[in-house]
């Protein structure tokens, strides 16, 4: 496995990963109907960086690393990353995770916040926790998850230095 920058050739096989992500509506607080071109601004473009991991030349998940805020809150990124759904559950997202730690520290760095991690989506608030984010608050019925109604979202944090 190898994890790499994203170069913008690498969408044509990103969009189905992220499209049907988006789409389902139940993890990402994105508009479920967006476009291939706004997609492609969001994941590729807007971030400070973005990423893909790849396995035998195939991609089976990508990251990106934000600034949370600016100015006097520059120094907390912010990541989003997906695993496709082939590769789920072989420990990629914490590859990834892992990975996006040590870039946000050589980007300069100093935490890593996940602002809004739905308290549906247990599997990712355990692997944040066992990773070392800690749960700094939770915001009631945050998002409407299209199966279980209104869910809790929590603000997740790391320190990287």
């Amino acid at each position: 496995m190898i994890i790499r920058p994203a170069v913008a050739q690498d969408f044509d096989t990103l969009w189905p990963i992220l499209r049907d992500v988006f789409r389902a509506g139940d993890t990402y607080a994105v508009d479920p109907q967006i476009g291939r071109d706004d997609c492609f601004t969001y994941w590729m473009t807007q971030p400070a960086a973005t990423f893909v991991a790849e396995e035998s030349g195939e991609i089976l998940g990508t990251y990106y690393i934000k600034t949370n805020q600016s100015g006097g809150g520059a120094h907390i990124c912010n990541c989003g990353y997906i695993v496709a759904p082939a590769a789920r559950g072989r420990g990629l997202a914490t590859l990834m995770c892992d990975h996006s730690q040590q870039e946000a520290r050589a980007l300069g760095y100093r935490a890593m916040q996940f602002n809004f991690v739905l308290a549906s989506n247990t599997g990712a608030v355990r692997l944040w926790q066992r990773l070392g984010y800690a749960i700094l608050g939770t915001i009631p019925d945050a998002f409407a998850h299209p199966a279980l109604g209104f869910v809790d979202a929590h603000v997740m944090h790391k320190r990287l230095f």
